[in-house]
């Protein structure tokens, strides 16, 4: 049990794990930020189309059972707005990544016999 417990502590302590759960956190807090832009901007503004009607009051009765196909309609909505905003974010890492590969390393520094040679290179041409 102890060496259950003590793989269980080395797992919980890498870093990955870590930054996997500040991920779900902030996932989640920015998944209320998009159920409000969905429920508070654009379901309003695609209510005046379609006639002041809410997508959450959508629904039919088959026996007594209430499908609310309005709410899946906003959650299908939710999840691509959150998807479009995910892939515009990788989108830009991923562009942020590329230009840090393709730039060229800084030449590295000459060294003083190099230095040197240039110099004596240098007062040879003026010389001639």
């Amino acid at each position: 049990m102890k060496k259950f417990i003590d793989e269980f502590k080395q797992f919980i302590a890498r870093g990955n794990v870590m930054d996997m759960a500040v991920g779900v956190i902030i996932g989640g807090a920015f998944s209320a930020i998009t159920t409000s832009l969905i429920n508070d901007i654009i379901m309003p503004l695609l209510g005046i189309f379609t006639g002041s009607i809410s997508f959450a009051e959508l629904h039919f009765t088959i026996n007594g059972a209430v499908i609310a196909y309005g709410n899946f309609i906003q959650a299908v909505l939710n999840f691509l707005v959150m998807a479009f905003v995910v892939f515009c974010m990788i989108k830009t890492i991923n562009r942020f990544h590329r230009k840090r590969e393709e730039a060229p390393p800084a030449p590295p520094e000459p060294s003083a016999e190099e230095k040197l040679l240039t110099e004596i290179r240098d007062l040879l041409k003026e010389k001639q």
